[in-house]
């Protein structure tokens, strides 16, 4: 239902995009999917909806009217509202991937992208979620708070650079999948910065000293990842 009537016991889920169009087609594949689904079209209706109603998740686009969407994520998580969320960004826009991610995003889609993929990243932060959402990913000894950014090693904080802790935070939220450096470097550079994978690796070499070898993989041919249970 995507009138911002979405009832039951399924998993519910806020759409919060401007455009028609592309809500339409988001509301339609999810619906198809089994969800329930409910859609706001500005900052303003998206900061009241998922201040007073309950959500398995949120799909967020960033650039809304009335109040952008960042501003609405970081007010619900200053606010305490914990449920996943998944950004939708234009192309391009890295910086706002990052500041996304950084003030509590769950995982992010860049315009435009398949319908599957939405899905796919749809179930995979339903299933983490488990029913409800965790500011906390843990990693082995290695504990990752998203609200606060801090990094714990055994109970101890680590000092971790934005960019360290932004490559961790990508491989955490994605466990068990190989990113490889071409992913990696299109996550955390932007697009003028002259990259390559020595530039990863070496990232990767500070990130292991500081939190230990074993919590960041090598899988050969693939990339890098966390395994699920580290």
């Amino acid at each position: 239902m995507c009138d911002g009537t979405g009832k039951g016991d399924l998993m519910r889920i806020l759409v919060v995009e401007d455009d028609a169009r592309i809500a339409g087609k988001i509301c339609a594949v999810l619906e198809q999917a089994g969800y329930a689904v409910d859609h706001v079209a500005d900052g303003e209706s998206a900061w009241f909806q998922g201040a007073t109603d309950e959500y398995d998740l949120v799909i967020l686009d960033l650039g809304l009217p009335r109040m952008d969407g960042l501003a609405v994520l970081k007010k619900w998580r200053a606010s305490g509202r914990l449920f996943p969320i998944l950004i939708l960004t234009a192309r391009g826009t890295w910086l706002e991937r990052v500041d996304g991610i950084d003030a509590g995003a769950d995982d992010y889609l860049t315009k435009p992208f398949a319908m599957e993929e939405l899905l796919s990243r749809t179930r995979a932060l339903l299933r983490r979620a488990a029913g409800h959402a965790v500011p906390m990913l843990q990693a082995g000894a290695v504990t990752l708070d998203t609200r606060t950014m801090r990094v714990l090693v055994d109970g101890e904080p680590i000092n971790l650079s934005p960019l360290e802790f932004r490559c961790l935070s990508y491989l955490m939220h994605h466990a068990g999948q190989a990113v490889s450096a071409v992913e990696l470097m299109e996550r955390l550079y932007a697009h003028d910065h002259d990259r390559d994978a020595n530039a990863v690796e070496a990232l990767l070499t500070r990130l292991r000293k500081k939190i230990g070898a074993g919590v960041v993989q090598t899988r050969r041919g693939f990339g890098y990842f966390v395994p699920e249970d580290a």
